[in-house]
């Protein structure tokens, strides 16, 4: 008979796997720092070896690292599912933005789709609290705020949709955009009628999700998206256009 006899579960393998699944779930993320072995200790109730001893493992599964003198962090090459030559290449082709915008596009509907459904109560709080930040950052007209905001803002509603894959997909792509590997997401909020239709997008994107309807959420993240290729793809023509226009006046004042 396939039985086996049940052992007691070593204490540390108990906080190996709560810290796992906290990693997993991304309530615990990439560089953040674990608090100290003390409080840890006393917070999971645990003993300061058995806590030790869960440490070793996960760091040597490569979950978390320590710096010296600082501490305990999750690690930070969490965040990207994208080697550094991939990287790279992103960066150096034109086409890698729109491709980028697709898929994010693709990803962003189906989330906001599973968070209308999903979502609990609490996560559809969250992301209303992220976009009345949104509301009034707006008249300040700070971009790298409204921009940290706006990445907050899609981040919470990839949360809400409740799949860990996806969750960490979209977690290292957002870490390209917030790198400037594809665009500089500022670009987006110089101009006074694209700040204004850039929170109105949102507010339908959030009037959606708090209604709880999945079809009108897909909707609202696909015409935002779409703005923002549209944006971007006359951003690009824009500049092309002026550096022909300098090599024109060069040619004329030489």
């Amino acid at each position: 008979m396939p039985f086996r006899p049940v052992a007691p579960e070593k204490l540390s393998h108990a906080v190996v796997r709560q810290i796992e699944e906290l990693i997993l779930r991304g309530i615990l993320r990439p560089g953040e720092r674990l608090p100290s072995e003390r409080e840890l200790a006393e917070r999971l109730n645990v003993s300061r070896p058995s806590l030790r001893d869960a440490i070793a493992q996960l760091q040597a599964s490569g979950l978390l690292s320590a710096k010296p003198g600082a501490g305990i962090y999750v690690a930070e090459v969490l965040g990207s599912a994208f080697a550094p030559a991939l990287v790279e290449l992103f960066e150096r082709h034109e086409e890698a933005v729109f491709d980028y915008l697709s898929f994010r596009r693709d990803m962003e509907a189906l989330a906001a789709e599973r968070a209308a459904k999903y979502g609990s109560d609490t996560d559809l709080a969250v992301v209303q609290a992220v976009f009345d930040k949104m509301e009034a950052v707006h008249s300040k007209r700070n971009a790298e705020e409204e921009a940290q905001l706006d990445a907050q803002f899609h981040m919470a509603i990839i949360e809400a949709s409740h799949n860990v894959v996806m969750l960490h997909m979209m977690r290292s792509m957002y870490e390209l955009l917030r790198g400037g590997v594809f665009y500089n997401r500022q670009v987006m909020f110089k101009q006074r009628t694209s700040r204004a239709a850039l929170l109105d997008q949102h507010r339908a994107i959030n009037d959606a999700l708090q209604a709880r309807d999945p079809v009108g959420a897909r909707a609202a993240i696909e015409k935002h998206l779409n703005f923002v290729e549209a944006s971007l793809n006359d951003q690009q023509k824009a500049e092309r256009n002026e550096e022909i226009a300098r090599q024109r006046l060069q040619h004329e004042t030489e």
